[in-house]
């Protein structure tokens, strides 16, 4: 565990570990009462589990794409030209191509489809599992950096930039948050749903280069960084006070899109349950993962953590 946290907090992760782990966490709240005690029970799973999409996906092939799509790519009639479902747009643009540039709209369908599947054979233990990984996913189709190409600001010469709005921000800002909507809502249709918030996040990723760059262009630049011990590591952020002034310009954008995460997770969750029947989830509640699983998953994330840094077990030649 020493090993995976110093191999991870060099890297930038979707709205940072800390949020991740919040959006899942209050999204449980917002369940019926006939899904809360059994996703209550198992609150602390899906709070960690929220980054285990963020693990994987520099470890385990075909996961990186899951977390964002780059529209500006597709011009900008890209909303208009793609397809809302998998199976048209890789009829119409290839597979290969749409993985190239991001799959999460419609990785998002998938991830419920299976939820929804899991609801009705009562799998426990796949409904956890694809909860917590939904709810990842759902998370960052609200981030506008994951909506673009320049997604850490290395074209417009920005770079950091995705850390910094998705990660520094909410852990410096997010205690002063309301996050609480209240009960969750059928959604008439995920797949509709999830392409109107993709849409709204690339409309807000040019306020989030453009307040950046203004700022930066009449602050002090001695004054734009500062050095913060993280994880026992000196690690060079955005000042405090760089980050209020930012924080301030963007008018509440970040607890808007946080608030936004939250909903659609506790939302998803409670259509999949409704759309498996309603079924009863009281043969769960004994549910626990066992010694068995809980090596299992050790040593799947010691499998990330290998392919990650290329090292070999001890048995191999």
């Amino acid at each position: 565990m020493i090993l995976s946290m110093t191999v991870f907090c060099g890297f930038h992760f979707s709205w940072g570990f800390w949020a991740h782990k919040r959006i899942n966490r209050l999204a449980v709240f917002r369940l019926p009462y006939e899904m809360q005690f059994f996703y209550k029970k198992n609150i602390d799973y899906l709070t960690e589990n929220a980054t285990n999409p963020d693990r994987r996906r520099y470890a385990v092939i075909g996961e990186a794409e899951r977390h964002y799509i780059d529209l500006d790519t597709y011009g900008d009639s890209a909303l208009q030209m793609l397809p809302a479902s998998w199976p048209d747009a890789v009829r119409k643009m290839g597979e290969d191509s749409l993985r190239k540039h991001g799959i999460v709209p419609w990785y998002v369908q998938t991830a419920a489809y299976q939820l929804t599947e899991a609801f009705k054979t009562k799998d426990a233990k796949r409904i956890l599992r694809i909860s917590a990984d939904l709810g990842h996913y759902i998370a960052d189709a609200h981030v506008p950096l994951h909506t673009t190409r320049n997604y850490n600001g290395q074209l417009t010469r920005q770079e950091g930039i995705h850390a910094f709005w998705e990660s520094r921000l909410p852990e410096l800002f997010a205690a002063d948050y309301e996050l609480w909507i209240g009960e969750a809502e059928y959604v008439e249709r995920i797949q509709e749903k999830i392409w109107r918030t993709v849409e709204a996040s690339h409309l807000a990723s040019d306020s989030v280069f453009l307040f950046e760059k203004q700022l930066s262009a009449s602050f002090d630049p001695a004054k734009k960084y500062s050095y913060e011990l993280r994880n026992n590591v000196l690690t060079r952020s955005y000042s405090r006070e760089f980050s209020a002034k930012y924080h301030q310009m963007l008018n509440g954008q970040v607890e808007r899109r946080m608030k936004a995460s939250i909903k659609m997770v506790g939302d998803v969750w409670y259509t999949c349950w409704v759309n498996a029947g309603q079924p009863d989830l009281g043969d769960t509640v004994k549910f626990s993962f066992d010694e068995n699983d809980k090596k299992d998953e050790a040593a799947e994330q010691q499998s990330w953590i290998r392919k990650l840094l290329h090292i070999r077990t001890e048995a191999d030649d």
